[in-house]
């Protein structure tokens, strides 16, 4: 009796086959992989929008203050000036462009865990995820104007405090918040995500003879 071969069904795979297999594999890890990529800096965007917020609306403070922020106006005037020198009230120098800010869940970084986001005006500094650079002049761009509050300083987390930066420390990232890395607002609105290394050169090449971190 003949078999007829043509008939028989057969479970292996062609050559043709194989190959599509694996180019569609390879096309799926294609189109993944930017989207894990993304999934991991999720967080930083919301972080960086926040701080582009802030800068604004510093900025249109400033503008209708000679320009001046308002840790620099006297609270006669509507400004913080006389909290400067006291952390635990850090927060009152973000309350006083409450005007400017639509709302105050733009102090708060995603990442920053032992921080709450607020949903009202009624803010601490368990609402603020940033320091202020207390130094800080439209007319120096490059100053340091805010960023995140996961610093340290020769290897040391710096806590809520008025933070001097100095030449001789060595200034970087805690891995709090943006692993080892951080987001900084600069004096002409724009901000970027600086490593370690970036930040310690910077703090030396700001502009400005001395460079006060109010750390909420």
């Amino acid at each position: 009796m003949k078999i007829d071969l043509a008939c028989r069904k057969t479970n292996g795979l062609t050559l043709l086959e194989l190959i599509a297999i694996i180019t569609i594999l390879v096309v799926l890890i294609g189109l993944l992989l930017p989207a894990l990529s993304t999934g991991k800096g999720s967080k930083r965007s919301p972080c960086v929008n926040h701080l582009k917020c802030l800068g604004l609306a510093a900025r249109i403070f400033a503008t209708d203050n000679e320009g001046k922020f308002p840790w620099q106006v006297s609270t006669n005037a509507n400004g913080s000036r006389e909290y400067v020198k006291v952390p635990d009230t850090a927060f009152r120098h973000f309350l006083a462009m409450s005007n400017e800010l639509s709302t105050p869940r733009f102090l708060h970084c995603p990442e920053d865990m032992e921080r709450t986001e607020a949903d009202n005006w009624f803010i601490s500094n368990q609402s603020i995820s940033y320091f202020l650079g207390l130094d800080a002049k439209e007319s120096v761009p490059q100053v340091l104007l805010a960023g995140d509050r996961n610093l340290m300083t020769n290897g040391v987390p710096v806590g809520s405090c008025l933070h001097v930066l100095t030449t001789n420390r060595k200034v970087g990232w805690t891995a709090q918040m943006h692993n080892n890395a951080g987001n900084v607002l600069f004096g002409d609105g724009h901000v970027d995500a600086l490593s370690n290394g970036r930040l310690q050169e910077l703090s030396r090449s700001s502009g400005e003879a001395t460079n006060r971190l109010l750390i909420p």
